[in-house]
């Protein structure tokens, strides 16, 4: 394999920075010469607005994604959880980097865990599935609206505004922050977002060089696993604008998926999990077990 020179379009966020500079260093270790742009998303620039109301976590990718259709950069660095499951024409995701920890974390002021908070404690996150989930396990907590960066989150903790956040556990170890974490729960029954733990690449479809350079970084354990996950997703409507949830464990070839599904404003959820060796399938099988078991109105594609 020849070396190219490649140009990664990321997010300007330490976590977003940490990737890409992570699969920059592999890249010029194969004897690629790699150069980052920083580009500011819809999502950076609207932090006073809940997410959903300006396009979900897809409102992070929409300008890199321009810029990547447009040739100004070559390969696209995301975190997996972010991105839709239908994507702009002409660019596919050609590399799934191998998982970090999945899990949900919580952070607390006096290190409590998400059970030993008190009754009526705020608790911070912008995320509709992890607000669902905290209402399922306890309903006597408050929860806020917490937008911004990692680093920004748990400043606000530290100056009182929450009594507890939750954040996701692989961005925390990313960032060497994981002594702070409080408690990282159980993944069966915090179910994490699809894709949650894992870099992934996105290029344009025609770019076979671009592809090359990014394959000996693609981690198949991890696709295996996160393409069930996907399927799911898909099967839900492929956006992430709505409380669910998706969690595939792999032995070799087989996969056992759980996934939950929940209105919005709580008042109902559903879960159920599937076992199998075809991701695709697993992954519509239990969409249409969640649906038909009573799951969410969803929104129009």
């Amino acid at each position: 394999m020849s070396s190219i020179p490649i140009r990664i379009g990321t997010r300007g966020s330490a976590l977003a920075l940490w990737q890409a500079d992570h699969v920059a260093g592999r890249l010029r270790a194969a004897g690629h010469q790699v150069n980052i742009k920083r580009i500011t998303t819809t999502g950076d620039r609207t932090l006073d607005k809940r997410l959903e109301t300006v396009g979900g976590k897809a409102a992070f990718l929409k300008e890199i994604e321009e810029a990547l259709a447009a040739r100004e950069v070559d390969l696209a660095v995301h975190s997996l959880k972010d991105v839709p499951t239908a994507l702009p024409d002409g660019l596919v995701l050609c590399a799934f980097l191998a998982r970090e920890d999945p899990r949900d974390a919580v952070l607390s002021l006096e290190g409590k865990t998400l059970a030993g908070l008190n009754r009526g404690a705020r608790v911070g996150t912008t995320s509709l599935r992890r607000a669902a989930l905290i209402k399922e396990l306890r309903k006597d907590l408050v929860i806020e609206d917490l937008r911004g960066n990692v680093d920004s989150r748990i400043r606000r903790l530290r100056e009182g505004r929450f009594d507890a956040i939750l954040l996701a556990m692989a961005g925390l170890i990313r960032l060497g922050r994981e002594s702070e974490v409080a408690e990282a729960l159980n993944p069966v029954q915090f179910i994490p977002a699809p894709g949650q733990g894992v870099i992934a690449l996105e290029c344009r479809a025609g770019d076979a060089a671009v592809m090359e350079a990014a394959a000996p970084l693609h981690d198949p354990r991890t696709a295996h696993g996160v393409d069930a996950e996907r399927a799911l997703l898909a099967g839900l409507g492929g956006s992430c604008n709505v409380p669910m949830g998706a969690y595939a464990e792999t032995n070799g070839r087989m996969l056992r998926l759980w996934g939950f599904l929940a209105r919005p404003d709580g008042s109902r959820m559903v879960r159920a999990h599937v076992e199998g060796d075809d991701p695709q399938e697993v992954g519509r099988e239990l969409a249409e077990q969640l649906l038909d078991w009573g799951g969410a109105p969803l929104p129009a594609r």
